[in-house]
């Protein structure tokens, strides 16, 4: 039998169980899930979203039923049942940590063959005393992955970060030619693999979003464009690899969307998740590329303002699990 695909449920105070017991119902699923996180409370979201499932913990992997109406569980720590939701909160950053673990050990021993993640909280982390700013970062330590990179994709658009989780200020400070370089290539192994929608076995044309208005005017605004990601992309051209660049940032988006290029490497966060994001939170999946394992995730946050209210899009996560789904072997369609 095929493995099933891992999911994590996310910080427990946010709409992670709710948007889980969700997808895991949602008709349209298709591969087999078992759910990492905390029984009682996927039960609580159950009862919170009017979802018609029987929560049931499993000691493995093995022993999940993949039946109807059932929610493979597999319990990870103990979590407090008197934390309100919709609140920040150590425990719960330490809780959704041991989730994106057991995944991450699930993954890497082949017992299941894809990790997708719910949201998790950024600050509940560092309230927990844990030094990561978010998946990306978990993910890449807890692997041994050194060459790492997070893709923002949806059916438009396929955007790679050179950086991720820091400020503005400093993300700009750390741009170095033979990172961008690294980041260049990863994208073009990765579309080359086919991975996500590639064309597998082409040369992908992956274009490089400048750092500065206009890609610099030549070094009016600034010289990042031409001392750092000029260089990297003469030196991957140098390589094979079909990457162009550095092109002002306001138009490069849109000529990828337009099908001029396969993918954006775009140099902050802002920059890159703004345009996939403004086509629709709903459409848009995470995906860590460079992993040995396939993980996909949402594109949005905890969202603790709608927290316990049930009214939670879940269509983000069922889109990630398909996606986790496409990159992997295909699974029997899910009872």
């Amino acid at each position: 039998m095929t493995p099933p695909i891992a999911l994590t449920m996310g910080d427990p105070n946010g709409i992670g169980p709710e948007i889980t017991v969700k997808a895991y119902a949602d008709p349209r699923r298709r591969p087999s899930v078992v759910i990492i996180g905390d029984p009682a409370v996927l039960g609580r979201a159950c009862r919170i979203t009017g979802t018609e499932l029987t929560v049931r913990p499993i000691a493995s992997v093995a022993d999940a039923a993949h039946a109807p109406g059932i929610l493979d569980v597999l319990p990870e720590g103990t979590f407090p049942g008197d934390l309100p939701l919709g609140t920040v909160d150590a425990r719960a950053g330490a809780a959704s940590f041991g989730y994106v673990r057991r995944g991450i050990e699930l993954a890497l021993s082949g017992e299941v063959r894809a990790l997708t993640t719910a949201p998790i909280n950024k600050e509940a982390l560092r309230l927990a005393g844990l030094p990561y700013p978010g998946h990306t970062e978990i993910l890449a330590e807890l692997s041994d992955t050194s060459d790492y990179a997070m893709m923002m994709a949806n059916d438009d658009l396929r955007v790679v970060l050179v950086t991720v989780h820091q400020s503005l200020r400093t993300a700009i400070d750390s741009l170095t030619t033979d990172h961008e370089l690294e980041i260049i290539r990863l994208t073009d192994r990765t579309l080359r693999a086919g991975h996500p929608k590639g064309r597998s076995g082409t040369r992908p044309r992956i274009a490089v979003a400048a750092v500065n208005p206009h890609a610099g005017e030549n070094g009016l605004f600034g010289r990042e464009d031409l001392d750092i990601v000029e260089p990297a992309v003469r030196a991957a051209r140098r390589e094979g690899i079909d990457a162009s660049g550095p092109w002002p940032a306001d138009t490069v988006f849109m000529r990828a969307r337009a099908g001029e290029f396969d993918a954006v490497v775009a140099q902050y966060h802002d920059q890159g998740l703004i345009p996939v994001k403004y086509l629709g939170l709903e459409r848009g999946v995470n995906i860590t590329i460079g992993l040995p394992f396939v993980r996909t995730s949402v594109d949005h946050g905890t969202a603790f303002d709608l927290a316990g209210r049930g009214t939670a899009d879940h269509t983000s996560l069922l889109t990630a699990l398909h996606q986790a789904d496409e990159l992997t072997a295909q699974a029997p369609a899910a009872p």
